[in-house]
């Protein structure tokens, strides 16, 4: 097992501090704006970087998620996926029915092969899927593990990369935060599993 993924093992079953910062300051922040989506922007270590959102808009805080809508509220990182790097909650795993091993060996790549718009082409969370659970848990989502076109994937609100880096800064994902690939790689690098995440509207 990769020493990032031991690591992240560790944090999950809580073998390791947490730091103080995870449980109430936001490690990310991201602002959707509605009436000028090129405003959008996420914001981590004092950088800002751009990001598209649902193509309908977005829901408030406490809102069950409906595709189409990006929601708004604090969220705590749950899974970071890429082809190279696997961190998930235990909870996440047993949720899946799946082993641990073979969520790291098929989850992300079982994902990237769907085409989820037509085009003939996979790839749609370019180079990386970090899940968003709410941390308000009095709303039931409908986030859930299962098959698409025959291919097991993960069915669940995130941050993730795209395969048309001119969605970026648009109004147009089917509700999950778009993030252009130099800045989503710097985003799987900083941000760990347990890490709040906090995403709103323009003041």
């Amino acid at each position: 097992m990769r020493r990032r993924n031991w690591i992240a093992g560790l944090a999950a079953v809580g073998l390791l501090p947490k730091r103080g910062f995870a449980d109430t300051t936001p490690r990310l922040k991201v602002v959707l704006n509605k009436s000028n989506p090129r405003e959008s922007s996420g914001l981590l270590k004092g950088e800002k970087f751009a990001v598209g959102f649902g193509k309908h808009g977005f829901k408030s805080e406490g809102s069950a998620f409906e595709g189409g809508y990006s929601l708004l509220g604090t969220f705590r990182v749950n899974a970071i996926l890429t082809r190279e790097t696997f961190a998930m909650t235990d909870s996440l795993v047993q949720q899946s029915g799946k082993s641990r091993e073979w969520l790291e060996e098929k989850l992300f790549t079982n994902m990237s092969s769907i085409d989820f718009d037509g085009d003939g082409k996979g790839g749609e969370y370019g180079d990386a899927f970090i899940g968003l659970e709410p941390v308000d848990t009095s709303v039931q989502q409908p986030f859930h593990f299962g098959e698409y076109k025959g291919v097991f994937r993960w069915y669940s609100y995130a941050i993730h990369g795209t395969q048309d880096e001119s969605r970026i800064g648009k109004c147009i994902t089917g509700g999950c935060i778009n993030v252009g690939q130099k800045d989503l790689l710097e985003l799987v690098e900083i941000v760990k599993l347990g890490d709040l995440v906090e995403i709103t509207q323009p003041d």
